[in-house]
């Protein structure tokens, strides 16, 4: 459903709209927060015009269509940003590696650490600078808000990782200590 709402909202915001211009619109502004290709966009816009969400206004050369998004697809894209779930399954690839981190040994997990730490950054000035570009109060500004914050959350929780491996290290090292203080 998440494909479906994310093109409603772009017609509704963007008005009449080809499978062209959302996959451009998607590239531009969305992608920062859902993924989706050409090749998903286009058969999801027909079956949302099957199931009577869009209507197509215009055809044109070579096939081109352009959709309006009608009073059903209004009131679904409504339902669906008010629906509240009170359960819902997560897959999240990064908190899976984070849960498994013990296995690995304490310097590779750091580096990796360090490097999720790096990244983190590197993406939160990307945001930045889009930020600065697009405005605060743009359509997607709190999405961006919202990005901003999990960068600044991603990054101080590898470095809280980092710290508390290396104190473990520390503390692993200093205890395996002969009776006379000396390593062994």
């Amino acid at each position: 459903m998440s494909l479906r709402a994310a093109l409603l909202a772009l017609i509704e915001v963007a008005g009449p709209s080809s499978g062209y211009d959302l996959t451009k619109r998607f590239e531009g502004s969305l992608a920062h927060v859902w993924q989706a290709s050409h090749s998903q966009i286009y058969p999801e816009l027909n079956r949302m015009a099957a199931d009577g969400l869009l209507k197509v206004e215009e055809e044109g050369p070579r096939g081109r269509k352009t959709y309006a998004i009608t009073a059903a697809g209004q009131a679904e894209l409504y339902q669906w940003l008010t629906e509240v779930k009170t359960e819902q399954r997560v897959r999240d690839e990064a908190s899976l590696r984070a849960f498994l981190l013990p296995l690995l040994p304490g310097q590779k997990a750091i580096e990796l650490l360090t490097e999720r730490a790096r990244a983190a950054e590197t993406k939160k000035a990307e945001l930045e600078a889009l930020r600065l570009r697009v405005g605060e109060s743009s359509f997607g500004g709190f999405a961006l808000e919202r990005g901003l914050r999990h960068m600044t959350a991603e990054r101080d929780w590898a470095l809280w990782a980092i710290d508390r491996l290396q104190k473990s290290e520390e503390a692993r090292t200093e205890t395996v200590r002969t009776p006379t203080g000396e390593p062994e």
